[in-house]
């Protein structure tokens, strides 16, 4: 698929236009701006392409291609070059094969049209490749594939495969991070009421919100850091994972083709790498896609008509918010996120099944692999990439915020009354049942004028103490010096 984007005003909703390649008839796309993330073709009207939305409308491109067909073959024959040079030194093939092999493993000599015809007559895709590479070796292809047995080309090929996810997964995590930081920075005192189970609470701040995001985002990158080694190994041990088949010198073969890969090796394989590994790795993804619902519920919630503190970017020269009702201006990138998150989550269970094996190998966890890690990895790195684009842009309602803390009349400072009290004297409990009382749903007047005219509390606080007490701007304050705290820690990591 070949698209040209572009962008001309605003972060996120301009929608992108271009033309796209599919198989069959060229398709010219229409603007998609309401669900577009950087990099992704628009809509098309060809039918053929309605089966799998991936190939229009969800994800970028570029990590796409990652999984595309021609990628993957790539990778095979990288490994298959890797094994040739690796013998070739270790003295197990003659030397001058190596360079033969490598020379043609590229997609110009060995083709996915010749991969395919021949695997329609082996029924085996690896043996169709190594026959391939093999003939476009010409003599030294007898040397190709020495050794080895098909999951160690496979299962290694995804190894590289993983590490480049594992790459841009990273960096669509910092992103998010450091945009999230920024808003924490910009909003560290600005006033806004913390809210427990949907109903207001204590003053918070803003940006307190945005750095507690932050560091999520930041300990799910932690997270893959730690995973990666785990993750990004290969075998190179065949047909059971002994080594058998390559004599006496095996363990310096493996060695050897991963270290010409960049990637690890699995210490324990079977005729495959263990599966717990892409269990993990997907497992990973659900939680980074929990974080990302998480946050895109709040942007939801916040935006809703009777809070409206904050709302996504909106495009006011174009873009609908609805068919009919023209004054709407939905959330739809955030719903859009919770919707593929909730998918990503769904993805990880597969891996999880794919743990039990038959003995030293089955073939039941192949076709499904093929499937969810390619959706699981482009579906993350689109919502993350989306949902950086929701918070870069975000619009800010800081008014509606300070008039939200004052809807109550002071409520949200009965914490800090009923401590002040209590230093007074007063037993906690007590105190917290006559705050209780006063701020009981019915009773006119804000906490103030109720507390003034109560004896028990003029008797404890003056007049200037409850005005003290009863102003927000102290559980403001520590908010923002909390968030300064967060972001200390933060902005080393986000630099790494």
């Amino acid at each position: 698929m070949d698209a040209r984007d572009s962008a001309t005003e605003g972060p996120f909703y301009n929608p992108a236009v271009g033309t796209g390649f599919f198989e069959g008839p060229r398709v010219s796309f229409r603007p998609n701006g309401y669900i577009f993330s950087p990099g992704s073709p628009a809509v098309t009207d060809e039918p053929a392409s309605l089966f799998c939305p991936l190939e229009f409308r969800y994800g970028r491109e570029s990590v796409r291609n990652l999984f595309s067909r021609g990628a993957r073959l790539e990778r095979a024959l990288r490994v298959e070059a890797a094994l040739a040079e690796a013998e070739a030194e270790l003295g197990m093939i003659p030397r001058d094969a190596a360079p033969a092999i490598a020379r043609v493993a590229d997609l110009k000599h060995v083709t996915v049209e010749k991969v395919d015809a021949l695997e329609r007559s082996l029924r085996h895709d690896v043996m169709a490749i190594s026959r391939a590479l093999a003939e476009a070796a010409g003599p030294s292809g007898r040397w190709v594939h020495y050794g080895a047995t098909s999951a160690d080309i496979t299962d290694t090929a995804l190894a590289l495969e993983l590490a480049e996810s594992a790459r841009i997964l990273r960096g669509d995590l910092t992103e998010l991070a450091r945009v999230l930081s920024d808003l924490a920075r910009r909003h560290r005192a600005t006033p806004e009421v913390g809210r427990t189970h949907g109903q207001h609470g204590v003053p918070i701040s803003f940006g307190y919100k945005a750095a507690v995001a932050a560091a999520e985002v930041m300990r799910q990158r932690r997270r893959l850091d730690e995973l990666v080694p785990r993750l990004t190994v290969g075998k190179m041990a065949g047909a059971v994972g002994t080594g058998a088949g390559f004599g006496p010198r095996a363990a310096e073969v493996e060695a050897a083709v991963m270290r010409r890969l960049g990637i690890g090796v699995d210490e324990a394989p079977t005729q495959i790498v263990g599966r717990d590994r892409i269990a993990e790795f997907t497992n990973f993804l659900a939680l980074v896609s929990a974080t990302a619902e998480r946050l895109a519920t709040e942007v939801r919630n916040l935006q809703r008509t009777e809070i409206g503190e904050v709302a996504e970017p909106f495009d006011e020269t174009e873009q609908v918010g609805s068919s009919t009702m023209a004054q709407k201006r939905n959330p739809t990138v955030s719903e859009n996120v919770t919707s593929l998150a909730r998918l990503v989550r769904a993805l990880a269970q597969p891996p999880l099944e794919n743990m039990v094996q038959w003995h030293e190998r089955d073939l039941a966890n192949s076709a499904n692999e093929r499937i969810v890690i390619p959706h699981a990895v482009v579906l993350a790195d689109d919502l993350l990439g989306k949902l950086t684009e929701v918070f870069r842009g975000l619009r800010i309602d800081t008014e509606r915020m300070a008039s939200e803390i004052a809807r109550t009349g002071g409520a949200v400072m009965t914490e800090n009354l009923l401590l002040a009290l209590t230093q007074k004297g007063l037993a906690r409990t007590d105190a917290h049942e006559l705050l209780r009382t006063l701020t009981r749903a019915g009773k006119p007047g804000s906490l103030l004028e109720k507390a003034r005219a109560n004896p028990k509390v003029s008797a404890l606080l003056s007049p200037e103490e409850l005005s003290e007490v009863l102003d927000p701007s102290s559980y403001v304050r520590a908010a923002a010096e909390k968030t300064d705290r967060i972001l200390a820690t933060l902005t080393p990591d986000l630099e790494r």
